[in-house]
């Protein structure tokens, strides 16, 4: 029996969300299963972000305690050739057996694609929310600054699990123009349910004149979610990155032919 830490990335349209579930398809049913055919035993997967049905992830970061010889590389090329095509294990490591995923994550980074064409891209449409009307960068820019730092977010987020407080540090909140589209970038200590797509909303209301930089600043004294823009749709959400207080996933990823790509450092 060891520990093992994955870094997972997953097309989110395809599960009903992280959480096993009866009945629906999950992330962790997914691997808890695959896992169980290759070792023969049950293994529970721990998960550093519970993603919601529709949700996508880059760097989602998950453990677990294994009974396998198999050594890393091996596991992993065994995993993804046993998973379907929408899930990934893109690094995996031998981790101490005090890691918790979930537990031990000193910050998220999360992303929030939106399209902003005038008619609806015809490519992967089920990967990004697709709005046609104008935005003012500036203003949504300037109401972005106001939710950064320590604040009761209790008006961006929406019933779900319990919580003993609402007061989350946004590290940074940023708007990447595109093309044909932005997006959002937000990292925080933790976030509510469902508050990185009402941040999202809340911009976009922002940027279309609905919801202005003051209003946003009054929903975050008073915690009125009636303040607040709606909850933007799962389709354009993202889990980026986990960050941890030790090195994860160091290095390159080298395989038996070395570095795989073009740009990756040797």
């Amino acid at each position: 029996m060891r520990s093992v830490r994955m870094l997972l990335s997953y097309d989110g349209s395809r599960f009903h969300g992280w959480q096993r579930q009866d009945g629906f398809d999950s992330v962790q049913q997914e691997l808890e299963d695959t896992l169980h055919g290759l070792c023969g035993e049950r293994v529970v997967i721990h998960g550093a972000g519970r993603t919601d049905t529709g949700v996508h992830a880059v760097g989602q970061v998950a453990h677990c305690l294994i009974p396998t010889t198999l050594e890393d590389d091996r596991l992993r090329h065994a995993l993804n050739a046993n998973l379907p095509a929408s899930l990934r294990v893109q690094r995996l490591e031998t981790c101490s057996s005090a890691f918790h995923a979930r537990f031990d994550a000193r910050s998220k980074r999360y992303a929030y694609f939106t399209a902003t064409s005038r008619f609806q891209p015809p490519f992967a449409a089920h990967l990004c929310h697709w709005v046609h009307w104008p935005l003012d960068r500036r203003r949504m820019q300037a109401a972005a600054r106001e939710l950064v730092g320590r604040h009761d977010f209790a008006a961006f987020g929406n019933t779900g699990s319990p919580r003993a407080t609402t007061v989350r540090t946004l590290h940074g909140l940023k708007l990447v123009a595109r093309r044909e589209g932005f997006v959002m970038i937000v990292e925080a200590d933790g976030f509510l349910y469902n508050m990185v797509r009402t941040i999202a909303g809340t911009l976009l209301e922002v940027g279309r004149g609905k919801i202005s930089r003051e209003q946003v600043r009054e929903a975050l004294r008073t915690g009125e979610r009636t303040l607040a823009g709606p909850t933007a749709p799962a389709c354009g959400l993202y889990l980026w990155r986990v960050r941890y207080p030790e090195p994860v996933f160091a290095g390159p990823d080298r395989g038996p032919s070395g570095v795989p790509g073009l740009f990756q450092a040797g």
